[in-house]
């Protein structure tokens, strides 16, 4: 008996008039898959590299999201400290388990409070890295994974993302390139990767916006 994933594999190929055994097409794909090729990638976002960084930045607190600069890794606790600090919130983390989070020096900020797993319900603020900054547009790129759980994205209310400099690419292109560099093959593609452009919103309600509908505000 077909499993339901093969009940709609059989769909979409009876809509693309393709039989199931259709070599040429799979070789075609298998071609794409292979040898990716760009799109036309906007001027705007390429840029030497420090100047992609301020157009993220710019892009990013446009849209409401919240920007620190730190010198170091080792300065990061203290930033998310001040963070919680200034908007009165509790100065408990739930972490996910990335070694480059974990390698942090919390305990310099003894009163925060490091929980590691993926993301709950009762949890109000999630620390997790960002495998790329698409400076075009100001979006984060998120991945799952053993150290990423996606939950840790959606979930929280506020979502504090750690990452590098160097993580910013100019285009979303760009992002996706080093994607498939990091990876190593399509075999190897995580479950999910989420484009973030800043806090969730809505303004379906007599168009009056609201941050937090359907993730962090």
């Amino acid at each position: 008996m077909s499993t339901s994933r093969d009940k709609i594999f059989q769909t979409l190929r009876r809509g693309l008039g393709r039989g199931p055994e259709d070599a040429a097409a799979q070789a075609r794909v298998n071609q794409r898959i292979s040898n990716p090729q760009r799109n036309l990638v906007p001027q705007r976002a390429q840029l030497p590299q420090p100047q992609q960084v301020d157009l993220f930045i710019e892009k990013a607190t446009a849209l409401t999201v919240t920007v620190d600069r730190v010198a170091s890794a080792n300065d990061v606790p203290h930033a998310i400290a001040e963070y919680l600090l200034q908007r009165n919130l509790p100065t408990t983390l739930r972490m996910a388990p990335h070694p480059d989070l974990q390698s942090l020096p919390w305990d310099s900020k003894p009163m925060l409070s490091v929980e590691i797993g993926h993301g709950r319900s009762k949890d109000l603020v999630s620390v997790t890295p960002a495998f790329a900054g698409i400076a075009e547009t100001g979006t984060l790129m998120l991945h799952s994974g053993s150290q990423t759980a996606t939950t840790l994205h959606f979930v929280p209310d506020n979502h504090i993302v750690v990452m590098r400099a160097s993580q910013i690419t100019g285009s979303m292109e760009d992002a996706f390139a080093k994607l498939r560099t990091s990876i190593g093959g399509v075999q190897h593609w995580p479950r999910s990767v989420n484009l973030v452009t800043g806090p969730s919103r809505t303004a379906d309600i007599e168009g009056v916006p609201v941050l937090g509908a359907h993730g962090p505000r």
